[in-house]
């Protein structure tokens, strides 16, 4: 594949749009979005038109709808839920000599918007000749603050550039915006019209308030703004209605002169508090950042970032696309999460609309590993969401007649959102996915507190639900049969090979925490016999394997399948697969939409030997078509492991440029938080050799010819690590503020770290034990040239 040319300069801590696309607006606002994991604004135009698509989000804020079915069945959820675009605060329109700011119009001499991953700031820069030959340029910054969770800010200044200007700025709040159809069926869009029913709107002076509720979710939402005015004697004027608030500025300037105005707003939702307590909330939340002040805020906002990436950050000398990429993707992922605070991480996080903003096992195989590692307390609020959510999960188990609990595969409350079984709650994996992220965050962190009264509930649960599956056969091994793995090219199977090592681990791991704590396991009502009956199906759990092609199998006798016919799909234009052709074709044929038996050998590769990784990536690699954005960056990790550098490099582009290039051809509905979060896996635990198992960290580095030198650091219970990789030696530093010491594995070799001095080591070469393996026709990875 060809990527299309960027429509974003490379810069190593900044990602800039010089002039405006406008066939690329969606993009770009998806790109330049701002959230801090509570609050989400699209990087709309200021002036809000022109759009590709307006959107400003509260984290699990949406409305019911119902789920269209052909023909239902037992066990299929009755309705879904949707992400709600919400009031949005952020507009600032602009008249000058009375013709409305529109770039339509006129002429643009210079638009330039940049963000700044350092800062955490949002800059545009226009220059723009209205019709009547008027010129005016435009300086605005954006913000979501992390330090003050419900407030976006934006500083706003207007300057007359070579002639005397009339000018009237417009701030506004407007709710039920319209929008582009997100569905065909005419139920869904009904749901979706106008979803926010006004219940309370007022002002005073330069400030004020809209209160809307949904109407079938039954959640409440304010949106308050205020106004700081720096041109002396500028007169202003608010108006409110039921979904609209409009505060107006105006003036004359003579040329050189400025008007500026920064507009606070602040957000707010629940659904158990009242209006008034909403009111309050929102209220104070503007005083507390007119307190605080712009520039005040914007040095928060810079420290809380600088804070990020001391312990987050990715240098890769050599490649400096890469090295922007990996940033932007990390930076995503904080603001996906850094303030969720008991609330989910959606598959594209607050930047659009895409998958209804559900939360998927994307978060805890992809985002959480990432988060865990550099924001802990991130990490920590996302698992603890999920805990907050176990009672639906032990209601949906109970409704399919299972043990423990079910945890929804699509989501954005705690239940079941997906209409279609196969792939959705066929998918058990997710349990285990949950279960073992938490386990890694106690690896981790040491958090006790946190594995007694999260991680030991959840990793019960979840064993129950494993127990109850699955079944011990004549051969004497535990299969779990009637699953869909992580591809979703193949369903409803017997014993697929990621499914059974996770659920086997969730096994051992709930074993071992119930006995950890056993008062609080006495609690559950777990008893010895059922930790034995856990430790039994652990030990016993089935890993089928092809003793012909001496492969293992991604499923029982997915290997006797026939093979898809690939040279036919690139005759027939036919990628994605999922889009051209049926599913009961695809299921029952060698074909893999995305990484399956990859992502088992890297999450669980004490399991396998190094040579059998690099067969199975030889086999795998051959029909894999990654119509997943999920699948480019487990292919970059095991093929730096097995020694296929140059093929994993360019896995590992494709991974981080995702969102910045538009692989997908859907970055216009918001950012691939995981593919980003995949990025970051590909260097660090791809390049950086980097593995957890058991709560034991290793590293077994190596370098891409296109590398001169990897470093990264990481957040490792208590310490920071930093790591350091050129082509012959790898140096590994602690730093914590005080005297400590960890044990680390370099290769094969156990080592102390301590704080008083870094060490280094030689980087072994690898060499691959295959031939460079080929991809279906027409799905090598990306290509940037």
């Amino acid at each position: 594949m060809t990527a299309h040319p960027s429509a974003f300069t490379v810069e190593p801590w900044k990602v800039r749009e010089i002039g405006l696309n406008f066939d690329n607006l969606a993009q770009a606002e998806s790109v330049f979005a701002l959230a801090n994991g509570h609050i989400g604004v699209r990087g709309n135009l200021d002036e809000g038109d022109p759009s590709g698509l307006p959107g400003t989000y509260l984290n699990s804020f949406y409305e019911k709808r119902p789920l269209p079915y052909a023909e239902a069945g037992y066990g299929y959820p009755d309705s879904g839920q949707t992400i709600v675009n919400v009031t949005n605060g952020k507009l600032i329109r602009l008249l000058v000599d009375d013709q409305p700011l529109d770039l339509r119009y006129g002429v643009i001499h210079h638009h330039e918007r940049t963000l700044d991953m350092r800062t955490g700031l949002l800059h545009r820069d226009l220059l723009w000749e209205s019709p009547s030959r008027r010129l005016v340029r435009v300086r605005s910054t954006r913000l979501v603050s992390f330090t003050q969770r419900a407030i976006l800010a934006v500083r706003y200044q207007v300057e007359a550039v070579d002639n005397p200007l009339r000018v009237v700025i417009q701030s506004e709040m407007v709710t039920n915006e319209e929008l582009p159809s997100v569905s065909d069926d005419p139920r869904v869009a009904a749901a979706l019209k106008d979803p926010l029913v006004p219940e309370l709107h007022s002002h005073n002076h330069n400030r004020s308030l809209l209160i809307h509720h949904t109407r079938q979710s039954g959640l409440r939402m304010a949106a308050a703004c205020d106004h700081v005015l720096h041109s002396p004697g500028v007169g202003s004027h608010t108006y409110v209605e039921e979904d609209w608030s409009r505060t107006t500025i105006g003036t004359d300037l003579a040329p050189g002169e400025t008007l500026g105005v920064t507009k606070f707003v602040a957000y707010g939702w629940s659904s158990r508090r009242t209006m008034p307590a909403l009111r309050d909330q929102v209220d104070g939340a503007l005083s507390a950042a007119l307190h605080t002040g712009w520039h005040s805020m914007v040095q928060e906002q810079a420290a809380y970032v600088e804070d990020f990436w001391d312990g987050a950050d990715v240098e890769v000398d050599g490649d400096p696309v890469v090295q922007q990429a990996v940033r932007f993707g990390l930076w995503h992922v904080l603001q996906a999460g850094a303030r969720a605070e008991g609330r989910g991480i959606a598959a594209k996080g607050l930047t659009g609309p895409g998958y209804d903003g559900h939360c998927f096992w994307d978060t805890e195989s992809y985002v959480l590993p990432v988060l865990t590692a550099t924001a802990p307390p991130a990490a920590r609020d996302a698992l603890s969401w999920r805990h907050s959510v176990l009672p639906f999960a032990r209601e949906r188990a109970q409704h399919l007649k299972m043990e423990g609990a079910a945890f929804p595969w699509r989501t954005i409350r705690g239940q079941e959102c997906s209409a279609y079984w196969p792939a959705g709650t066929a998918a058990f994996h997710i349990n285990a996915d949950i279960a073992l992220a938490a386990a890694r965050y106690v690896f981790w962190t040491g958090d006790e507190i946190f594995d007694r009264d999260v991680a030991l509930t959840i990793l019960v649960e979840t064993a129950r639900l494993w127990a109850g599956l699955g079944y011990h056969g004549d051969d004497g091994k535990f299969h779990i049969d009637g699953v869909t793995g992580p591809d979703e090219y193949t369903a409803i199977v017997g014993d697929n090979t990621f499914t059974n090592l996770m659920a086997a681990r969730n096994l051992r791991y709930a074993a071992d925490t119930a006995q950890r704590w056993p008062e609080q396991a006495a609690d559950l009502n777990v008893t010895e016999d059922e930790i034995a009956q856990w430790r039994s199906a652990d030990e016993s759990m089935a890993v089928p394997f092809d003793t012909e092609r001496d492969v293992y199998q991604q499923n029982r006798g997915s290997t006797a399948n026939e093979v898809w016919d690939f040279d036919a799909t690139l005759k027939d234009d036919g990628y994605p697969l999922l889009l051209n052709y049926p599913y009961f074709e695809i299921y029952r044929k060698q074909v893999v939409k995305q990484a399956d038996l990859l992502l088992a050998m890297h999450w669980c590769g004490d399991r396998f030997t190094r040579e059998e990784k690099a067969k199975a990536f030889a086999y795998y690699e051959k029909i894999t078509v990654r119509d997943s954005s999920l699948s480019a960056c487990t292919q970059a990790v095991m093929a730096a492991e097995v020694g296929q550098l140059e093929l994993a490099h360019a896995y590992l582009t494709e991974a981080a440029v995702m969102d910045l290039r538009d692989l997908e051809h859907n970055t216009k509905d918001g950012v691939h938080v995981a593919s980003l979060a995949g990025a970051w896996l590909a260097l660090v635990a791809g390049f950086g050799g980097m593995r957890e198992y058991d709560g034991h960290l290793s590293f077994a580095p190596v370098l891409s010819p296109k590398m001169q030198r990897l470093a990264f650091s990481i957040r490792w219970r208590e310490y920071k690590i930093r790591v350091s990789v050129t082509h012959d030696h790898a140096t590994y530093q602690l730093e914590d503020g005080t005297e400590g010491h960890c044990e680390l594995r370099h290769y094969d070799h156990k080592f102390t770290l301590t704080t008083s001095k870094p060490v280094s080591f030689p980087v072994e070469p690898v060499q691959p034990l295959t031939a460079q393996p080929t991809q279906p026709v027409g799905r090598a990875p990306v290509s940037l040239d």
